[in-house]
């Protein structure tokens, strides 16, 4: 099956230049989440030996209603690279993404290691060295978005970019379950939600991806950025719009789609 994986792999890989594919039907069934891993795995080896640096997680699929459509019971994660990082503030050119939508998000810095698999959200909390509003810019390299629970882990996540605030805050004293969210598209509110979307609570995301890496033996570090799951829906991106969330007691970051 090795070779059969490598070939999906290349697959995917291609299509970041040469357009989207068809849904990865003909190798994974549709809730396959270690054929799919295994793929992800082979991409993220192949990018590092390329010389891109990873620097954190995203943690995906953390909704309910969006674990239902898919027909899963679990979240799933991706892997950020550093060059996948936006400044806030800055802007994203139209032409280095296939099918985007943005989602608006409560990121963690981490501060110490999380090593183990029965990691809690509170070691997470404690783990913790700032809490950041975050834009997860997502893409898909399959076709019209048709994704299955495979489809999407197979293709890292559905991962493209992401915005972090340039200000941080501790965790002590924050309210992430509580945390209004709002998403403007050129000053419209598109999207809000709640930090209570992420699993009901962010750290609940968080500890889920600690617990998971380290049964894969690739636990989290000190220093890693991890994306805990959308806290509202989706907003398809056109160029020129630009986007800013604000997030109640956390922060607010933003960019620009154009190039």
């Amino acid at each position: 099956m090795t070779t059969t994986y490598e070939a999906v792999a290349r697959r995917l890989r291609d299509a970041y230049a040469g357009g989207v594919v068809a849904p990865l039907r003909d190798t994974l069934e549709p809730t396959d989440a270690e054929g799919a891993y295994a793929i992800q795995t082979i991409n993220a080896r192949f990018w590092e030996a390329q010389g891109r640096r990873i620097v954190g997680r995203k943690a995906g699929l953390t909704a309910k209603a969006v674990q239902a459509q898919l027909g899963v019971d679990q979240p799933d994660f991706g892997v950020l690279f550093d060059d996948m990082r936006v400044a806030d503030g800055g802007t994203l050119d139209p032409a280095r993404t296939i099918q985007p939508k943005a989602e608006a998000e409560i990121a963690f810095i981490l501060g110490a290691d999380l090593p183990d698999t029965d990691t809690t959200a509170e070691q997470v909390a404690k783990a913790v060295a700032s809490v950041h509003a975050a834009i997860e810019i997502v893409d898909s390299r399959i076709a019209d978005w048709k994704i299955s629970f495979a489809d999407t882990v197979a293709d890292n996540g559905s991962s493209a970019f992401f915005v972090l605030a340039d200000q941080g805050l501790p965790l002590a004293g924050l309210d992430l379950e509580g945390a209004a969210m709002e998403m403007a598209i050129n000053g419209v509110i598109a999207s809000t939600g709640l930090g209570a979307a992420a699993l009901g609570n962010p750290l609940n995301a968080a500890a889920w991806l600690a617990q998971t890496l380290a049964g894969r033996g690739e636990p989290l570090k000190a220093g890693d950025i991890l994306l805990a799951g959308a806290l509202g829906p989706m907003v398809t991106l056109t160029p020129g719009d630009h986007v800013e969330v604000r997030i109640a007691g956390i922060g607010a970051c933003s960019f620009t789609y154009q190039d």
